[in-house]
């Protein structure tokens, strides 16, 4: 899997570490390597706009997830394309204190949890919620050790 990482806030210090622990994460969900990702980063004011406009949800959340594929299921050809993922580092940077991660391991969890969704899952019962709780400490898993601050 490919992912491209867009700072839109041009605060995140690697982006390069994120698309890299990601891609890996893909990878061992048996995500091809023709697939594409993209994660945004943001502020709150602009996913809360977003969160208003597609959701009809009033103020920020912390990641929206945008599948950007039908899947082979419905009869359509798989395309490179898996979605885009958009994070707010604002909202990333407060929830890292309650969560006890570094801002930068908030952001992974973050994309993990986006990816789980563009993977076609949801959380709407307990059962639900198991291959997201998955995903999310696997990627903390994954990280390199000491990543950057947001």
């Amino acid at each position: 899997m490919r992912v491209e990482v867009l700072d839109e806030t041009a605060r995140f210090r690697r982006p390069e570490m994120l698309a890299e622990t990601l891609a890996r994460l893909g990878a061992e969900l048996g995500v091809g390597a023709e697939r594409e990702v993209t994660v945004v980063l943001v502020d709150d004011d602009t996913i809360a706009a977003m969160n208003q406009a597609d959701r009809d949800v009033t103020g920020p959340t912390d990641v929206l997830a945008y599948p950007l594929h039908e899947g082979d299921d419905v009869g359509m050809p798989i395309v490179a394309p898996l979605g885009d993922i958009f994070i707010s580092l604002d909202t990333a940077e407060r929830q890292a204190a309650e969560h006890a991660l570094a801002p930068w391991q908030e952001v992974l969890v973050l994309a993990a949890h986006a990816l789980t969704h563009l993977l076609g899952h949801d959380h709407v019962d307990e059962a639900g919620w198991q291959p997201f709780r998955r995903a999310q400490a696997r990627v903390l898993e994954l990280a390199p050790a000491g990543g950057p601050d947001v």
